[in-house]
């Protein structure tokens, strides 16, 4: 059973921006990319510095609901539909703690703003107000992240293991998760379905 866990410490996040930063990206795996945590994935950039990056993947589901979360973490839930709700393998790494991407910001103990308008937090008492019906309109709930040493992530996109295009809400959010990995590539014009692998960075 995988032991879900939060923190109010989001200090794994970086903190510096910068002019060239793919926060608020998508990072979307090329078709040759053969590596079995990523391929077919799409990974919200959630920070991005000199120091690295950090991303959840939003389009690989787990076999677990949101109910099942609440019960491991002993959360009272009301008879909702939020219970059902799916639950996404974020990255691999920390998969065993918890990831909420969530619009709007709200006021939470331990909040990540990715833009203006939506974040990740990694606080309990966002996963409380959900249980009660009493989160954020929107929401995403995952398990670990994926993470990029320095440089790492930009010696991926030049080798062409990754396509990367501005963000939308409606396909984090909205748009079933088996669809969203062609979407984020129409996004910047890309066909994933003829693509040869030549292409890069749009």
């Amino acid at each position: 059973m995988i032991r879900l866990s939060l923190t109010s410490d989001c200090r794994i996040l970086f903190a510096m921006k910068d002019p060239d930063s793919l926060a608020n990206h998508f990072l979307i795996a090329m078709p040759s990319l053969a590596d079995a945590n990523f391929a077919r994935s799409v990974t919200l950039i959630c920070e991005h510095s000199d120091e690295g990056a950090m991303g959840i993947v939003i389009n690989r589901l787990t076999d677990l609901r949101l109910g099942d979360i609440f019960k491991q973490m002993e959360i009272e839930a009301d008879k909702t539909t939020n219970v059902g709700s799916a639950v996404y393998l974020g990255g691999p790494v920390q998969n065993n703690r918890g990831f909420v991407l969530h619009e709007p910001l709200g006021n939470w103990e331990s909040t990540l703003s990715v833009t203006d308008k939506f974040g990740v937090s990694t606080s309990r008492d966002i996963l409380e107000a959900i249980a009660q019906s009493r989160g954020p309109e929107k929401f995403l709930v995952a398990l670990g992240y994926a993470g990029w040493g320095a440089g790492q992530l930009e010696r991926e996109i030049s080798e062409n293991s990754w396509l990367s295009g501005p963000a939308h809400r409606d396909i984090i959010f909205d748009l079933p998760a088996e669809q969203r990995w062609k979407a984020a590539a129409q996004l910047v014009g890309v066909d994933l379905t003829t693509l040869s692998g030549e292409a890069g960075h749009a």
